[in-house]
C-alpha cells in the first residue's frame, strides 16, 4: 500500500534542509540538499509509521503572512 505525506522544509541557520512531517508527531529529518532531505525523510517516516501507525491529520497548506516590521534596534 502506499501513503503521501507533505513535508514542510525549510533552511537552518547552518544552511541544512529541514523537513518535518505534520501529520506524524515527532518525524523530522535534515539533509545538505533536498535530494538528501528527501532520502532521510523517507527512511524516518517509515520509521515513524512502524512506531505510531496512526495519521494524526491532514495538513491543509502553508499560508504567508506579511506583517510591517521595524527592528528594536533601528
Amino acid at each position: 500500500m502506499k501513503k503521501e505525506f507533505y513535508v514542510v522544509i525549510e533552511k537552518d541557520e547552518d544552511g541544512f534542509y529541514v523537513g518535518e512531517v505534520p501529520a506524524l508527531e515527532g518525524c523530522y529529518a535534515q539533509g545538505q540538499s533536498i535530494e538528501e532531505l528527501m532520502h532521510n525523510m523517507r527512511n524516518v517516516i517509515e520509521m515513524c509509521i512502524e512506531e505510531n501507525p496512526l495519521v494524526q491529520s491532514e495538513s491543509l497548506g502553508v499560508q504567508k503572512v506579511s506583517i510591517d516590521y521595524e527592528p528594536a534596534d533601528a
